[in-house]
């Protein structure tokens, strides 16, 4: 149980393959030192490392105190007092079980505060993505909004050497107006995305919030990534595991529990002198040593208490195979999910490209016939729709490999 020194290292040297750079990486190690909810999770840890010291002491020994108010007269002499110190033993190894036991409770707290951990870092992940996708759509915006008021002076040009119509200048205004529409409501969509994010840091300062303003680079991954690491050494797996080794100490000490105890103490009495007669050793004080052993007769409660303990561990198992199929579920769903992310990327790059070239071709045609103006707006938008849909799966990607990230993260 020496890891109580190492455990904040190792929350600042958790360095998941997901981070962006040094901003992302500071929110995380924010998060750790912050989140309430981690903290919890570290104290539950502290509190079960001192039941460790607890349960492998001996119980307390029993001293107490007679005064005898009418004196019992003894052949040398009234007893006046007594005085009595006991100490109760258990049965060999019951101890070393309740340690045990106790060691195990406190390790399957340290494999749960791991995994919070880990979750944390997951759901950091989770909520800093949607606020680089919406970051990403508020600059694409922005461009496509500069883009179409040049649109519009062209379009306006034309219309006043009667090259144009003044549909295409109208044309223009309608979607300059639904531009600034979309831009204010993803102004507002950033509010409740920023209060999510800053409570997992446990922040509620009004500062501005760091997000990566250029496209974030993908990590190539190949297929089954970290897959072998999926049930080996996962801290929810481990966590039950040895929380089914306590209640197999548990056993153990129900079964010691129906052994006897053993007791040892000491009676020391207080003898008066006798004043009408002198004998041998007249007023010596009685000192008489004492064993004691009990009798576990009533069985029916050892009996329980074994099986109730063979009875957690069945559902601990059960449990276990549990999380291991949602383990193997969420795996895959994530992968599905990574590589539908990235195929969809690879496919908006190249349309992206391709609408670029296209777009460019329109333009210089209406440049200089004033003809096609409604398929070159027509185009300016689908590429919008292209380059927002990539930010879009470019945040699906970092989720998805983040979730993989945790899954597999020991």
């Amino acid at each position: 149980m020496k890891r109580i020194i190492t455990i904040l290292l190792m929350i600042l040297c958790y360095s998941p393959l997901i981070s962006t750079g040094q901003t992302l990486d500071n929110y995380l190690q924010t998060a750790a030192e912050n989140n309430p909810d981690l903290k919890a999770s570290y104290v539950e840890f502290e509190a079960a490392l001192q039941r460790v010291n607890q349960v492998n002491a001996l119980a307390d020994p029993r001293l107490s105190f007679g005064y005898f108010i009418s004196p019992i007269e003894t052949r040398v002499g009234p007893q006046r007092a007594k005085v009595s110190l006991s100490q109760v033993f258990p049965w060999f190894g019951t101890l070393k079980a309740k340690e045990n036991r106790a060691n195990y409770i406190a390790e399957a707290k340290y494999q749960a505060f791991i995994n919070d951990r880990n979750k944390l870092f997951f759901e950091v992940n989770k909520a800093y993505y949607p606020l680089y996708e919406v970051n990403q759509h508020l600059l694409l915006l922005a461009e496509n909004l500069d883009i179409l008021k040049t649109y519009k002076r062209l379009a306006t040009s034309s219309f006043e050497n009667n090259r144009g119509s003044m549909a295409d200048v109208i044309r223009v205004d309608i979607m300059i107006e639904n531009a600034e529409t979309e831009l204010m409501i993803l102004n507002d969509q950033i509010v409740p995305l920023q209060v999510r994010f800053k409570q997992l840091l446990n922040r509620s300062d009004s500062l501005p919030l760091a997000i990566a303003e250029t496209t974030i680079a993908l990590t190539v991954i190949e297929k089954g990534y970290r897959r072998d690491s999926l049930l080996v050494g996962n801290p929810m797996i481990e966590s039950l595991e040895l929380q089914q080794k306590a209640m197999q100490e548990s056993e153990l000490l129900a079964r010691k529990n129906a052994l006897p105890q053993f007791g040892v103490g000491l009676d020391y009495a207080f003898i008066g002198e006798r004043s009408d007669i002198s004998i041998p050793d007249n007023g010596k004080d009685a000192f008489m040593p004492m064993v004691s052993l009990s009798l576990p007769i009533f069985r029916k409660k050892y009996a329980s208490a074994i099986s109730e303990a063979q009875l957690g561990q069945r559902a601990i198992e059960y449990r276990k195979e549990a999380v291991q199929n949602e383990l193997i579920s969420n795996y895959e769903h994530a992968a599905f999910q990574l590589k539908k992310a990235e195929d969809l990327i690879g496919l908006y790059e190249a349309q992206i490209k391709k609408t670029e070239q296209l777009i460019q071709l329109l333009y210089s045609a209406y440049s200089n016939s004033a003809k096609d103006f409604e398929e070159v707006l027509r185009m300016q938008q689908q590429l919008l729709k292209y380059q927002m849909a990539k930010a879009t799966a470019e945040r699906n990607y970092q989720i998805a490999l983040a979730e993989i990230e945790y899954l597999t993260h020991n």
